[in-house]
């Protein structure tokens, strides 16, 4: 996946507060679902080419590389979402 795919699918980029020379050390992408879903990108100081996505804080990592993967399962969570009664 690209970065620019990341961004597509929602991602905002998170800059680490460790710097180098005032700029930041690594970054990494993060999308939040809803309160307790989120997903992460790997840091883009350990990416080689293809980026990946995963859920954020579980034991083992779920892990995806493929764009339309991840948009498919988006998709589905998000049809599952049920609104909030008032």
């Amino acid at each position: 996946m690209t970065e620019k795919e990341l961004l597509d699918l929602g991602f905002q980029k998170e800059n680490s507060s460790d710097t180098i020379d005032n700029v930041p050390a690594f970054y990494y992408y993060i999308k939040d679902i809803t309160n307790g879903l989120s997903f992460i990108s790997g840091c883009s100081d350990e990416i080689d080419d293809d980026w990946y996505i995963e859920f954020f804080n579980t034991e083992i990592p779920i892990r995806y590389y493929d764009h339309s993967t991840v948009k498919e399962l988006f998709i589905l969570i998000e049809k599952g979402i049920k609104p909030k009664q008032r």
